[in-house]
């Protein structure tokens, strides 16, 4: 099981603050370091300083770090076009050395764009929207260099681009697609990804999305194209301590109970339920990101038995 940090910065967090941590799980070993893509908290009592650009922070910790797997959890289609944003991800992918992975989603939080004058069409839409960005930026990504490429969708137009620059990574920086969806988004998975995510359900809930985007692989002809298949991954809050009362500290702190809560044991074996249903990766949502001890504790007795 490979473990990777995951950071909501709109609940409060500086570049600083985000730089302090990645470079400690860099040093503790941890598999990758990925943030949210939001413009607004979602609990009015936090949120200062106020939010940071995700891909600007990860050009940062692009040159601030040196192993660790650099992503977006995810990116919302909504907030950039589907050009500029493959510049973007190519260009922070040859910062890192070839270390980005990307996530993209349809964008859901309203209150978000509103805020900051963006517009959010319904969710047949954002759908519509997303499948088209994808289908963009695999195609920039792929066009060989010196060929030309064009798209002609219901929201985006290309006509003749240069398809540059290209990521570090051929063709392209690891796709992830997750979600709860039953229909679309294991399709877009299939079609598109490298990496299907469920984040923060239950391990049967789990399970059954990941059979489902195992079923649109085999109806999408993914399984016999030669294409790898699919990493299933998941994403949950953690709060783990060396005892029984410095677990329930760290739950109390960030205001409730998770799903993986407990001592290191406990927690082991939570994520072995998750590794029976055939999750592979799992991103652990860190919010005190002030308490690094906390990614100590992971690192050191809770990462050593999962192998």
């Amino acid at each position: 099981m490979r473990l990777v940090v995951m950071i909501e910065p709109q609940f409060g967090a500086s570049y600083a603050d985000q730089v302090r941590l990645a470079k400690h799980a860099e040093e503790l070993g941890f598999d990758g370091f990925f943030r949210s893509d939001h413009l607004a908290t979602m609990r009015p009592d936090l949120g200062l300083p106020g939010p940071t650009d995700t891909w600007a922070v990860l050009a940062g910790l692009a040159v601030e770090t040196s192993r660790l797997r650099l992503g977006s959890m995810v990116t919302s289609a909504t907030f950039r076009r589907p050009g500029p944003l493959a510049i973007t991800v190519a260009t922070v992918d040859h910062m890192s050395g070839g270390r980005v992975e990307f996530g993209l989603g349809a964008g859901w939080f309203e209150v978000e764009h509103t805020a900051y004058g963006i517009p959010f069409p319904s969710v047949g839409e954002r759908f519509d929207r997303l499948e088209e960005q994808l289908a963009i930026i695999t195609g920039l990504w792929g066009t060989p260099v010196g060929e030309r490429f064009d798209y002609d969708g219901k929201h985006y137009q290309l006509r003749d681009s240069p398809a540059l620059p290209k990521p570090a990574q051929t063709p392209g920086p690891p796709i992830i697609v997750g979600g709860h969806g039953k229909k679309r988004t294991p399709e877009l998975a299939a079609r598109y990804a490298d990496e299907f995510n469920v984040p923060f359900s239950d391990v049967d809930t789990t399970g059954r999305l990941f059979r489902g985007v195992e079923a649109a692989s085999e109806q999408f002809g993914r399984t016999t194209s030669g294409r790898p298949p699919l990493v299933l991954s998941a994403a949950q809050t953690v709060a783990c301590g060396r005892n029984d009362a410095e677990a329930r500290e760290r739950a109390d702190t960030i205001g409730g109970t998770p799903a993986l809560f407990g001592t290191p044991g406990q927690i082991v074996d939570k994520i072995g339920e998750f590794a029976k249903v055939g999750a592979s990766r799992l991103y652990l949502q860190i919010l005190d990101l002030a308490d690094l001890d906390h990614l100590d504790v992971i690192a050191s007795q809770v990462a050593p038995q999962l192998g």
